[in-house]
């Protein structure tokens, strides 16, 4: 194995028990698909109500999506907020599934010998995931209707963890390195930036806004909330983060609440504001990722089992 690759496989294994990151390390596919398997976390998907009707956030009983051993993670709602996909590992091999409300239980998505990551709904209804090619490769997948895959949206971009739209165009990607970098890449024309370094794996388009935000680690080792402007591309800090967690899971809601998670405590922040306020109590429960359906109504979260 070549240094480089073993640095590469080495740091996923460190994002994905440290931060609890889902990137498939790089190597062949045998090897990537049984550490997937004996590493992934026990997780669920979890919903509940979300009442945004004015300035405050109130969040109602949560209810499981998700109710299997094992790992089910990384949800995001359906661009008509009819239901959710995310990831699921079943025997060593990640699948996206689906719910849509009132039609049962989850339904497989995909059914590949690779495996899919990180399904993220594209400006104009299409789904694109990160695949885990036969050569260990990390790349930006289109695909079909029916589940299966139809072409790389990046022929040339390998290491992709994370992803999220600006626009139809323009793709914002979280890319594995020491450190993790965040890039633009136009799909028409390959331009590629890097605008960003030492950021966190949650990439989350800011409603109403050609922006995106994530969270950077800065040289004091502080941890901050950015916004990526997408006409620019140059980045702001927006506020500091309520917890010091690298990974960075947030989630916006339609009217502008910017949530997160404490040990014990969704928490809400938003433009004009100092502080971060909280909006529920988590109980036990141990929260990481979180989605808002675009109606702003519903959120989704993944729990530790």
């Amino acid at each position: 194995m070549s240094r480089v690759r073993s640095w590469r496989l080495g740091l996923a294994f460190i994002l994905m028990s440290v931060a609890g990151c889902t990137e498939p390390p790089d190597g062949d596919a045998p090897a990537a698909a049984d550490s997937i398997a004996a590493t992934a976390p026990g997780t669920d998907v979890v919903g509940a109500p979300l009442d945004a009707s004015d300035d405050s956030l109130r969040m109602g009983r949560p209810t499981p999506v998700t109710t299997r051993p094992g790992y089910d993670n990384q949800p995001a709602f359906l661009p008509d907020g009819s239901g959710l996909v995310w990831t699921a590992i079943h025997d060593g091999q990640a699948d996206v599934y689906r719910k849509i409300e009132d039609e049962g239980g989850p339904a497989p998505v995909t059914d590949t010998p690779e495996s899919e990551f990180s399904p993220t709904p594209r400006p104009g209804g299409a789904l694109t995931l990160v695949r885990v090619e036969a050569d260990g490769r990390q790349r930006l997948w289109r695909y079909r209707a029916d589940g299966t895959p139809d072409a790389p949206v990046l022929p040339d971009a390998d290491s992709v963890g994370y992803h999220a739209w600006l626009d139809s165009s323009r793709v914002a990607l979280f890319v594995l390195g020491a450190p993790p970098t965040l890039h633009v890449t136009n799909v028409n024309t390959g331009t590629d930036t890097v605008v960003a370094r030492r950021i966190g794996r949650s990439l989350q388009p800011v409603p109403g806004e050609t922006a995106i935000s994530f969270v950077q680690v800065g040289p004091d080792s502080s941890v901050a909330v950015h916004r990526l402007d997408g006409e620019s591309l140059t980045t702001r800090r927006l506020t500091t983060t309520p917890a010091e967690d690298p990974t960075g899971d947030h989630a916006w809601t339609p009217g502008g609440h910017l949530l997160m998670t404490t040990e014990d405590s969704l928490v809400a922040w938003r433009r004009g504001r100092a502080d971060w306020r909280p909006v529920a109590a988590l109980d036990t429960m141990n929260v990481s990722r979180l989605a808002v359906s675009p109606s702003g109504d519903r959120l989704a979260m993944v729990v530790a089992e």
